[in-house]
């Protein structure tokens, strides 16, 4: 992921030819009385950058496409139908998310790297004194989560004067002055939660006698396909796989205990893994 931090006019344009590679983009903006900072703008402004940016690098596909008039390849011909498709919301200021699009459609044009394609994260960033507080009545918060649900983004309130404050002090030390200040969980956690949501992502956990391990897949993607992310002789080889849920397991304590209760799960190749799952692959090759 890539952060933005609006800092003027055109301060983003130095980010433009890394973060085409990036999965998600995180939009930092000021939301707290006193600053000069007017955060809905500035998101609007940094927004109408990336959509310009784009408009750019679809016309100029386009334009390469159609200089090939001799045995122009199908799928080719189909991508600047898409683009030319993309290139019309985005006349209208949609962004490319917004645009309806189908799988086939999104797969041609991955190589294209759109930046408005891209899921989008806005972090709040607010005062201290304002920790706590209801965010419905804390300054800009409403226009900001409003403008997220409209385009299908999410939004975050952080401080990020206590956050750096918290990632100075030792874990027990920051666990005691996060319950001092009410604050249930870091920036950084919520954040990682965000992008998961965001991106479609779940975790599920393997457990041996000297490792526990999460593994992040595709939401739906079936068991089979997460024994894949571990290794490819193991989905080659799947025979079953045995589960449990990770709550589950901490109540039971042990697979053992799990196995007698009857909570052990075996599942087949169509089981879509859940988040949370812990794992047991059994194969053969």
């Amino acid at each position: 992921m890539a952060g933005l931090e609006k800092n003027g006019m055109g301060a983003e344009n130095q980010f433009l030819p890394n973060i085409r590679e990036v999965d998600a983009l995180v939009h930092v903006v000021r939301c707290y009385e006193g600053s000069s900072s007017m955060p809905l703008k500035d998101i609007e402004v940094i927004n109408l950058e990336l959509l310009v940016s784009d408009l750019e690098s679809i016309e100029k596909r386009i334009k390469t496409i159609e200089k090939q008039t001799r045995n122009i390849n199908p799928r080719i011909k189909a991508e600047a139908e898409i683009l030319k498709k993309i290139m019309k919301g985005m006349e209208n200021d949609q962004p490319a998310r917004n645009i309806e699009l189908l799988p086939d459609e999104l797969k041609s044009i991955k190589s294209m790297g759109l930046l408005t394609l891209k899921p989008v994260i806005y972090f709040a960033n607010i005062a201290e004194s304002d920790i706590g507080k209801d965010e419905g009545k804390l300054p800009f918060i409403k226009d900001i989560k409003q403008y997220a649900q409209r385009e299908k983004s999410e939004y975050l309130t952080v401080c990020a004067k206590i956050e750096e404050e918290l990632s100075q002090l030792e874990p027990d030390d920051k666990e005691a002055f996060m319950q001092d200040l009410g604050i249930r969980e870091s920036s950084l956690d919520k954040l990682v939660k965000s992008s998961y949501k965001i991106l479609g992502h779940i975790s599920f956990l393997t457990a041996g006698s000297d490792e526990v391990r999460a593994w992040t897949i595709k939401k739906g993607d079936r068991a089979p396909a997460a024994a894949s992310i571990i290794h490819s002789d193991i989905e080659r080889g799947f025979i079953r796989a045995e589960t449990i849920s990770f709550d589950k397991f901490i109540e039971m304590g042990s697979f053992a205990k799990a196995k007698e209760k009857g909570l052990l799960r075996s599942e087949g190749k169509q089981y879509s893994v859940k988040d949370g799952d812990i794992i047991n692959f059994r194969f053969n090759v």
